[in-house]
């Protein structure tokens, strides 16, 4: 039955991920065509799928869940994914959360996403701004096609446009929130296997401090930012002060917001 066969699963996944029981859990749940909720509550006097060892397979040849199941959770909203794009971190939420303290009572009401990938700090921050419009970059069309569906699935492409660019080339008109998760990892870091050997390189790595994207993305903000707005750039959480001032040098001010782990996780540019 599926009890045993999740602690099974659970106990053979350990040697791959720290995440065991839960990444068990996630494919049985897309296995069987329900939440995990629904499969923890309804489910597990059941049979075993057939489909669940080969998807198991997978997890332990460390392909991610998300690519595995083609959907991952990020704020409010769910996002389909799968290879070819970066699969949104829990970490990132952050931005969201040092966007919402930014605005307070007010709301944006022009949003710019530098580097969309499928379109998940955008549609994220649309969810949070039902009233807000925004316009999402990526130099990778196989990222804008999973973020254009998203924002289709999500009744939000009335609201979402996007389009292929190089960060802030040809970007025109002023935002009042610019998101932008770029690649921050020295090309000599060492990454998990799931990450190294499945996610796009290009979402990754930025050259061998892995400011390279920031050099680029920081002097266009004060031309881009609408009065009262704020630029908010999520960063590795050695990367503060470097990010910060690349920011100063621009003539904006900074501010560190951290994640749940306490970490310096995002840079807020005013």
């Amino acid at each position: 039955m599926i009890r045993q066969a999740l602690t099974d699963a659970a106990r053979r996944l350990a040697a791959v991920t720290d995440t065991a029981r839960l990444d068990a859990e996630l494919l049985m749940a897309h296995a069987l065509g329900v939440t995990r909720n629904d499969l923890l509550l309804r489910h597990l006097d059941d049979s075993v799928p057939d489909s669940f060892e080969a998807l198991l397979q997978r997890r332990l040849n460390h392909e991610p869940v998300a690519y595995i199941t083609g959907t991952r959770a990020f704020w409010t909203i769910d996002l389909r994914v799968g290879p070819g794009v970066l699969i949104p971190r829990p970490d990132s939420e952050t931005l969201i959360e040092a966007a919402i303290a930014h605005f307070g009572g007010r709301a944006p009401a022009t949003i710019l996403d530098l580097g969309t990938g499928p379109g998940t700090l955008l549609l994220a921050a649309l969810d949070q701004w039902p009233e807000a419009r925004g316009l999402g970059v990526d130099a990778s069309e196989p990222a804008l096609a999973y973020a254009r569906a998203n924002a289709d699935r999500l009744g939000m492409a009335a609201r979402a446009a996007f389009r292929i660019g190089d960060w802030t080339q040809r970007i025109e008109g002023r935002f009042d929130l610019i998101l932008a998760n770029p690649p921050y990892i020295g090309t000599a870091e060492p990454l998990p296997a799931e990450v190294r050997d499945h996610e796009p390189a290009a979402a990754l790595f930025a050259g061998p401090d892995g400011l390279d994207d920031y050099r680029r993305i920081v002097p266009a903000l004060p031309q881009l930012l609408a009065e009262g707005g704020a630029a908010v750039l999520e960063i590795g959480w050695t990367q503060a002060d470097a990010v910060a001032a690349l920011g100063r040098d621009c003539g904006l001010s900074p501010a560190i917001h951290r994640d749940l782990g306490g970490r310096p996780r995002v840079v807020l540019l005013t």
